[in-house]
């Protein structure tokens, strides 16, 4: 991938969805959302303080992250559609 993510902003590839609900019942892609997990690919240097201080973001590459349903603009780089957001958009990281 070439591309790089300027200050606090972060490209995130979503994960794919279950397709099939707790019961076992396959759900057809019409019913089912878009995921609001994904991996973070790559990270931007940091946010930039008034003070002219860089802060280092919270998150790194290869982290699963939660995001909101509308965050984040869609693009498409090499055939492959990610997510540019800023880390504020980011709810929470999975650990462990």
């Amino acid at each position: 991938m070439n591309i790089r993510p300027l200050h606090d902003r972060v490209i995130v590839k979503r994960m794919e969805e279950e397709r099939t609900s707790p019961g076992g019942i396959v759900l057809p892609d019409a019913a089912t959302e878009k995921p609001i997990k994904g991996k973070v690919l790559a990270v931007g240097n940091g946010r930039v303080m008034e003070s002219g201080e860089i802060r280092a973001l919270d998150v790194k590459a290869g982290d699963q992250v939660l995001f909101g349903k509308y965050s984040g603009t869609e693009i498409k780089v090499d055939g492959e559609e990610l997510l540019v957001m800023k880390e504020d958009d980011i709810v929470a990281i999975f650990e462990g």
